[in-house]
């Protein structure tokens, strides 16, 4: 990781880079995705499913007796670990459902807004390499909250067909049971069109590579609704003499180990403290079995120092990290100053693993600078509001008027005669 100290704020706009992504090239392999699945449905999976994951399908459905199969295939101990991390996470989303409002904005007009559940959502949870479980819960336990009627999750198989066991298990403590063999690119295509196995949904959630991003946000255009744009993951650590080296190095590694296109970013006022945090991320390295995927994604990560916080805060807010570690004296007062991030960690006890996984907020956020426009995951992510008004006939003599004069300064006179002709009928 290189060392960068004081840069001019004139150099900023190089440091906050990501690393690039061949949008044009990626852009058209998707929308080749897009289009076989759309129009061939089921056979288009299983065809995509042997190009790509080199897995040999006769049908993208899991069966009951493998969701089953799934809780004798794994120990006793991660059974209570996920039983934990869902009680979390449910007791964080229910305490975020919204109040409705219900009020006279003046005397006979009535005003109402209630939240109803998204009907039907698309749970994409990633393999690979580190199948991650811990999205179904993030996703599949705030759908529950919110009510949500229809839940359907997509994830790729291994190469001999299966699931991992920790993904059909911790589907089936949140409630999900219609779980299909599919990823990338195709499983968006299939969950914004619908084939003959996999409906059709009205949103798609879950984090992915760049294929998964891209087709998220390719069908999000025209078809279906999506959570955010969410891409290859990345945290930010702001640390000073207060932190502890080897706990940093330990947060730049969990991140970077997560692919070769992640970043991690240390933000810090002292030299000697970012030659220190170098030397402890080298030795926890050699322990890591993702070493090689580690290595990879520090080549696009750095250091910088900078010598006042007002900066460090200015570069973080500019960055607008998916994952910000504020490991600083004083950090509370820091965070309030942070005004794009998608969830902070404070203090130097509060790893990223523990939003990762079990403290109960969500790790499904925004990345590549998404922070500056978008939440993370919430519940209200499964939600949508709806107004509704009831006008007395009092009220609309009083507001009548209001709404002649304005429509009538719009030239709509349709919208204007909708009014008066009630208020003739009154009189």
């Amino acid at each position: 990781m290189e060392i960068s100290v004081n840069p001019e704020r004139s150099e900023w706009s190089a440091l906050l880079r990501r690393p690039q992504i061949a949008r044009s090239v990626i852009g058209e392999r998707v929308a080749a995705i897009l289009e076989s699945v759309r129009t061939e449905g089921d056979r288009a999976l299983l065809q995509l499913t042997r190009e790509i994951d080199k897995t040999e399908l006769t049908s993208v459905i899991v069966t009951r007796d493998e969701i089953e199969e799934a809780a004798s295939l794994i120990p006793d101990t991660l059974k209570e670990a996920i039983e934990t991390a869902a009680q979390n996470i449910e007791r964080f989303h229910a305490a975020q459902k919204p109040q409705p409002v219900d009020m006279e904005t003046m005397p006979g007009v009535r005003c109402v807004q209630r939240a109803v559940p998204i009907q039907r959502v698309g749970l994409y949870v990633p393999g690979g390499s580190a199948p991650l479980f811990s999205t179904v819960l993030m996703l599949a336990v705030p759908a529950q909250v919110a009510g949500c009627r229809e839940i359907i999750l997509c994830t790729p198989p291994d190469k001999q067909g299966k699931i991992a066991p920790a993904i059909l298990y911790a589907a089936s403590q949140a409630g999900v049971n219609r779980i299909f063999k599919v990823g990338g690119a195709q499983a968006i295509a299939a969950m914004a069109y619908g084939t003959e196995s996999v409906p059709k949904v009205d949103k798609i959630f879950g984090p992915g590579n760049q294929y998964v991003t891209t087709a998220k946000q390719q069908v999000g255009l025209s078809t279906t609704a999506i959570d955010m744009p969410a891409g290859p993951s990345e945290v930010l650590v702001m640390a000073d003499s207060s932190a502890v080296p080897e706990f940093v190095a330990s947060d730049l590694l969990s991140q970077a180990e997560h692919g070769p296109d992640s970043q991690v970013v240390l933000l810090t006022p002292s030299r000697g403290f970012a030659e220190q945090v170098i030397a402890e991320t080298e030795r926890q390295l050699q322990q890591l079995s993702r070493s090689d995927i580690a290595r990879k994604a520090l080549e696009n990560s750095r250091i910088i120092v900078m010598d006042t916080v007002d900066d460090l805060i200015d570069f973080c807010n500019a960055y607008g990290p998916e994952h910000l570690i504020l490991s600083m004296e004083n950090p509370w007062e820091i965070a309030d100053r942070i005004t794009a991030a998608g969830s902070l960690f404070i203090g130097n006890y509060t790893p990223e693993s523990a939003g990762d996984y079990a403290s109960g907020t969500n790790h499904t956020l925004p990345t590549y600078g998404w922070a500056h426009a978008y939440s993370g995951v919430n519940l209200d992510s499964f939600m949508r509001k709806m107004t509704y008004q009831e006008i007395t006939p009092d009220g609309l003599r009083k507001i009548g008027r209001t709404i002649e004069t304005m429509a009538e300064a719009e030239g709509l006179g349709a919208h204007k005669n909708a009014v008066t002709l009630r208020l003739k009928h009154l009189s």
